[in-house]
This record gives C-alpha cells, structure tokens and sequence, in this order.
C-alpha cells in the first residue's frame, strides 16, 4: 500500500514505524529537516520538506498515486485541508486526519465528503485519556483494552505470589469461576518471552498474564482469580497540557484530583477548565512539593507533562514518597521498556496507545478493531467474519479444524443473539441486535457475521490471521 504521511512528531514517527515495517510504500512529508532525516535514515522510508497543506508539495510526494493520506501534524487546519485536498483534486480513497480540537469532533458533518473530507479523524490525546480513565477503574491492571463496541475486555494483571493460579495449570481456573461466567487466559509473558497458553501451562509469580471475557463479568472473574486493589479515590496528575487537563476533566466528578503545573500562566487557564480540581503551581519532580501535598495520600499518581524525563522523575519520586500507584507517559520506546518493572508500576507509550484505531484502515480484511500490545510487539484484532463453507476458510469449522498460526489464539467471538433490544443512543429509542459473547473451546464452530477477537503474541504473525480470515476471491 502507497501511504503518505504528513507530520513528523511523535504521533507520525510511530505510524511511520508500524506502516513500514508491514512492507508498505512510505513518504513523510514535514517542514521539520532534521527530523525528517533521523526518520529516514532509521526506517528507510522516503521524505520530503515542505507544507503538506499545499498541493505542489503532495503531488511531489507521490499523492496522485498514494492509496492513503495520514495527515497527523500539529495542526488541525493543515490536517483538514489536506484531506480535502487529496479528495478533490487526487481522489485518495482513504484520508485519515488527527484532530485535537473538540469543535471538529463535535460535528461529524464538517467531516464528510462534502466538506473537509475525512474519511477516519482520530484524536490521540482523547485515546489515552481513554485508556488512563479504564486504568485507574481497574488498578491492578497494567493493561485494559476493550472489544465490539465495549463487549468484550482484555485485561493485563500480573500474576502475584499467592494468587489462586500460580505454580497451578490454566485449567484449574475453572474451578474459581462462578457457574454462569467463563474466561480465557489468552496469553502469559515471562521474562519479555511468550508461553503458549494451554490447559496444562503453569502460571509463575510475576508473569503478565493476560485475561479475556464479556465485560459484565471482568471484574468478578478478576476478584476470583486476583488480590484486589481498594477502589481509586485520591488522584495527582503531574502536567496540565493536553492530556493532563482532558485527564482530569474526565476524572474530576468521581475523584479527587490534583494537578501541579509547573508554568504559572498555564495553570491559571487550566484551573479556569476545571470546575472541581485543585490546581496547584509547582514541580512535581520537586520532593517538598508533592511532600507538602500529602503524596503518600494519593492512590495514583499520573506523570503526564511532554518531558518523558520528568515524567520518569517524578514517578519514580511519588512512588518513593509513599504514593500507592504510579504512572508515567513515556514517548521513546526504549525510556518505556527501562521504566516499567521498577518503582514504576506503568509506562505508558501514547503512540501504542492511539495507533490501533490506524492500523484498523490500514489491515486487509475486515478488522474493527486493533489494539497494539506490549509496546507494539503483540496485538490484538477484532476481526469480522464473512462468506460461507466454500470461500471461507473459517465459516462453519470448528476451533480444532483451523490452520494453526503458531503464537495467535483465538480468546472470544461476538455473535448476534438473533434477539433485538430498546436501546437509549443519544437520545433516541432504538431497536438494537443483542450479542452474545462466546469464550471458544475446541469444538466452538465459527460462524458468518462473528466477531471474532485473536490474540497474536508477535505482530509478525499478524498477516497470516488476516489471510485466515479472508474469504476467497469471487465473493460478493
């Protein structure tokens, strides 16, 4: 695929990283030279210096015959018109655009063809923010992803000495689940290395073991099988930038949040954001100054300022101090892999976070959805199963008559229940299909319109699953 990206930040480096290394044809385009160069020395991708806003500069990247723009500077009015530009003058099929400011988001229809013709507009800072507020509802987890429209959750633990399951086989866990509710141990890593998960595996104390089931029952299958931690009440956030501030506007209502800002002029304008936090001036890799704010009252502490440095300070520093749970966000990849494992209880890498709602568009098939894992190492995609017993290779077997894809392991399916339900969507009454989640067993047959969520312990196997899952060609 032919793929042009325009913004060599953060958020564009890691799409570069993740397209490139799939064999696609990559071009980034930005006005930065010196990063431009870095990108293409390391990835061995094409770039090109200019305004990725002005056609002259898009043709000269290639965009009459690109198949995908992926406009994800720092600017929004740049992003949109160049995703209007590659509609109307070079018809790019697909124009994927990041968007920060919530005016756009708002109203889908300044989006559509019509207008500034976005086909996909994601918002990194409104994922992460996403993703922290389900961390801090489940704080034992290191990881919490969620599937078909929020029925399904994957969730990431840490095995602990004395839990139910360690130094036991997998299989005993049925034994600790309530009649109605059934999970799966979709993957476990020991040491940085995958162990193929089966009935007789042995879970060891400190393994990431990663946990699968309808959402309704995640938190009874983790309090079975896990030491709970108390409930998340008492909350400082370190940084009132673009994360910081969504962060705790999404967590004020139910906690109690404190947010240090180091430039005074921009605390004044984020504590007039916030109705219900208090907004402090300070550093918080200042040990007098989380001391004086009573750190080792705080159940989690948030390290989200744009210095990756700090951040790692300043958690490791709250963590010293007493605080219960830290987090940082870490944007270099090898800063993250260093980090987590130490006083740092999570590293949390914002391009991991928000880069599986891209590779959605990008996957062949049909995926709704992709979450990245393990700082891009696994993933995990829902995929959408079409065709019949003759063109598909899936539709109609069971589980145990699949081609084995060594390290993928299929953790749950999404099936309509043939039932409809009343349903509230913003503010309308309407009918909707209820679904029914299926954790499979070996003799579980897949069928046509399943949603079915896999579980890759290497991103290198990812091509093989979506071939799986392809019908073959003549299907309409």
């Amino acid at each position: 695929m032919r793929i042009i990206i325009l913004g060599a930040g953060q958020v564009g480096a890691s799409v570069a990283e993740a397209l490139a290394s799939e064999a696609n044809d990559i071009t980034i385009v930005d006005q930065d030279k010196a990063a431009l160069g870095d990108l293409g020395v390391r990835l061995d991708v094409r770039t090109l210096v200019g305004n990725g806003s002005l056609p002259s500069v898009l043709r000269n990247a290639g965009i009459e015959d690109a198949d995908m723009l992926v406009a994800v500077t720092q600017s929004d009015q740049t992003n949109l018109v160049a995703c209007k530009i590659a509609r109307s003058l070079f018809n790019v099929t697909t124009r994927i655009a990041r968007l920060r400011s919530g005016d756009f988001l708002g109203d889908p229809a300044l989006l559509s063809d019509d207008n500034f013709a976005v086909s996909h507009a994601i918002c990194p800072e409104q994922d992460i923010t996403d993703y922290i507020t389900r961390l801090i509802a489940f704080p034992e987890a290191l990881q919490v992803l969620e599937f078909a429209n929020g029925q399904v959750t994957l969730v990431c633990v840490k095995a602990f000495e004395g839990g139910l399951l360690v130094d036991k086989p997998i299989k005993t866990m049925r034994e600790h689940l309530p009649g109605a509710i059934d999970a799966r141990i979709a993957a476990i890593f020991r040491d940085n290395q995958s162990i193929p998960p089966d009935g007789n595996t042995i879970i060891k104390a400190g393994d990431e073991v990663f946990l699968i089931a309808a959402t309704r029952y995640i938190r009874p299958v983790l309090r079975e099988l896990r030491r709970m931690l108390a409930p998340v009440k008492h909350i400082m956030i370190a940084g009132g930038g673009h994360i910081g501030t969504r962060v705790a506007l999404a967590l004020e209502a139910s906690h109690q949040v404190k947010l240090l800002e180091r430039d005074a002029a921009r605390a004044e304008v984020v504590a007039m954001r916030l109705a219900n936090s208090l907004v402090l001036h300070g550093e918080a890799t200042d040990e007098n100054v989380l001391a004086q704010e009573n750190i080792e009252e705080m159940d989690m502490f948030l390290a989200l300022t744009n210095d990756d440095e700090d951040n790692i300070m300043a958690a490791t520093l709250a963590k010293r101090l007493g605080c219960k749970r830290v987090l940082a966000l870490i944007n270099r990849r090898a800063y993250v892999d260093i980090a987590q494992g130490g006083p740092i209880d999570i590293a949390l890498s914002p391009a991991q976070v928000s880069i599986g709602s891209l590779l959605a568009f990008v996957r062949s098939g049909d995926i709704a959805r992709v979450h990245s894992l393990r700082r891009g190492a696994a993933e995990a995609l829902e995929l959408v199963v079409h065709g019949d017993f003759s063109n598909s290779k899936v539709v109609g077997r069971r589980i145990d008559e699949l081609p084995i894809v060594q390290g993928a392991q299929i953790g749950a399916i999404v099936r309509d229940a043939g039932d409809v339900d009343v349903v509230a969507r913003e503010g309308f009454l309407v009918d909707e299909h209820v679904k029914r989640v299926i954790i499979p067993h070996h003799d579980t047959v897949i069928e046509e319109g399943d949603h079915v969520i896999v579980f890759c312990t290497n991103k290198q196997q990812v091509p093989k699953v979506e071939k799986l899952f392809q019908v073959s060609a003549g299907f309409f």
